[in-house]
């Protein structure tokens, strides 16, 4: 081996190297969770509120968090995050340092707690429960005023951590526009990040955090390979935050931007090797055009088909999917957004429900493990590590006779970090093999969909890596009949 082909082969393995914590691993293995956009902007059919809105305009009578969390579990989510309070400072919950909060509005007699309900409801039906407290706040005086408005910041979020059970993430934003003074406020990022290890040490912390990153759009755009391995400058709050939503319009949740397509490859990382961090992405979107319930939308609720290719491509693409589902202003969610979670649920089960057993596994070296038994998520089984001089490391599954399939399921045991840089497909009918997929970023998982075929037996080689694959599992999807 020659110098450079040695040191080639150092700097990769620095980049297999990088590894997630144990809260990224638990937020990872969630794949697929809820957000709930619900407040004062529900009941003035706006955005972005501008702070100000009479508490008395807060009463959503029919408010049912149960029904809420139902609908979501019924799309196979696994999680909740609840807009606890917005940019228009209104509080969800009866918060001790404003009065701009439920306790001031006629909902419940002023006893009320959103946050308390749908923390409560969330652990009744087995979901994860996180918060979303926006950092800009258009009715707080001390907004823009610096440590004064970052002592009221921490505050809200030691009520939000210390009063409602676990929370396993803590999404931030970086909206940042201009308060009551007319001044901007300029963000203790690490200030509240140690609020949130302090008191929730579990929870992650996105998408203006250091545990998880945001795709880059709200339209449910993924990329084409999604690397975790990344700069850690990428993790600097204020960078996300100049790349956010500036204003109140419609556009903005449709954007997708073109420039940073590929954050993560060997090439990409070229002079970053000496500071890379694990930074998963997370896809967001919502299940109608607007984050906040508005009536004018009730006839654009996305459909569970443009949901279902989102989902593969983002809980298939080594990403976590977030989708949002905004109640109405009597406080549930609407028929035709329910009817539609509860298609997804079902087409997400057929999915899974079609995998293809395998009559025979091989591989190319080393012993099989469990790599064609297990499932994403799957605890205390053995993946398949081939051999470290193995130079094109494989998994044949056979089936025994001509199947349909329609899809690939291929994860890494990624306790070991992200080392596969190109997977290939191949499908075998009459002994002949062809290419049926392809992709270079694999991770957690990736779905690999095709026109369906029969064939009787898929191999999946690993034709590039960083260090040796530790792969976790590999599985055929079986074509719809």
């Amino acid at each position: 081996m020659t110098a450079a082909a040695a040191s080639g082969r150092a700097r990769a393995r620095a980049l297999a190297a990088v590894r997630p914590s144990e809260r990224q691993l638990a937020w990872q293995s969630m794949e697929f969770y809820g957000f709930i956009h619900f407040g004062m902007n529900t009941m003035t059919n706006r955005e972005w509120g501008e702070g100000h809105d009479d508490p008395a305009a807060f009463d959503p009578a029919g408010l049912d968090a149960d029904q809420w969390v139902a609908a979501l579990k019924s799309a196979g989510m696994t999680g909740v995050i609840l807009t606890c309070k917005h940019h228009d400072g209104f509080c969800l919950w009866p918060s001790d340092v404003t009065a701009y909060s439920v306790a001031s509005s006629p909902w419940r007699g002023g006893k009320g707690d959103v946050v308390a309900e749908v923390a409560d409801a969330a652990r009744r039906h087995g979901l994860w429960f996180g918060i979303y407290l926006s950092p800009w706040d258009r009715t707080e005086a001390s907004y823009g005023s610096g440590t004064a408005y970052d002592d009221f910041y921490a505050a809200q979020l030691t009520e939000l951590l210390t009063r409602y059970g676990p929370v396993f993430s803590v999404w931030l934003d970086g909206a940042n526009g201009e308060g009551p003074n007319g001044k901007r406020q300029i963000y203790d990022w690490e200030r509240y990040y140690a609020v949130v290890r302090e008191l929730q040490p579990d929870a992650v912390i996105g998408v203006c955090g250091p545990d998880v990153r945001w795709c880059g759009n709200e339209a449910g755009d993924t990329r084409p390979d999604e690397w975790s391995v990344v700069p850690r400058a990428l993790q600097d709050g204020e960078r996300t935050a100049d790349r956010s939503q500036k204003a109140d319009d419609g556009t903005f949740a449709r954007l997708v931007r073109s420039d940073d397509r590929d954050l993560g490859s060997r090439a990409a990382l070229v002079g970053h090797e000496d500071d890379l961090v694990w930074y998963p992405a997370e896809v967001n979107t919502s299940i109608r055009p607007g984050w906040f319930h508005h009536p004018a939308e009730d006839v654009q609720v996305r459909s569970v088909d443009e949901l279902f290719t989102i989902y593969l491509r983002a809980v298939g693409g080594n990403s976590c999917f977030l989708l949002n589902v905004p109640p109405a202003r009597d406080g549930r969610i609407r028929d035709t957004d329910v009817a539609v979670l509860e298609q997804l649920g079902r087409r997400i089960d057929d999915f899974r429900s079609r995998r293809i057993e395998a009559t025979a596994t091989t591989v190319s070296s080393g012993t099989p493990g469990d790599v064609a038994t297990a499932w994403p998520g799957a605890a205390g089984r053995t993946p398949w590590r081939p051999d470290g001089t193995d130079p094109r490391p494989g998994v044949t599954l056979a089936f025994g006779r001509l199947r349909p399939v329609e899809a690939v399921v291929v994860g890494e045991n990624i306790t070991q970090g992200q080392r596969i840089e190109h997977v290939v497909v191949r499908g075998r009918r009459d002994g002949r093999w062809t290419t049926l997929a392809e992709a270079h970023a694999v991770g957690y998982q990736r779905i690999l969909t095709f026109t369906p075929v029969e064939v009787d037996a898929v191999l999946v080689e690993v034709t590039e890596a960083r260090d040796t694959p530790v792969v976790a599992h590999v599985t055929a999807i079986g074509a719809a009949s």
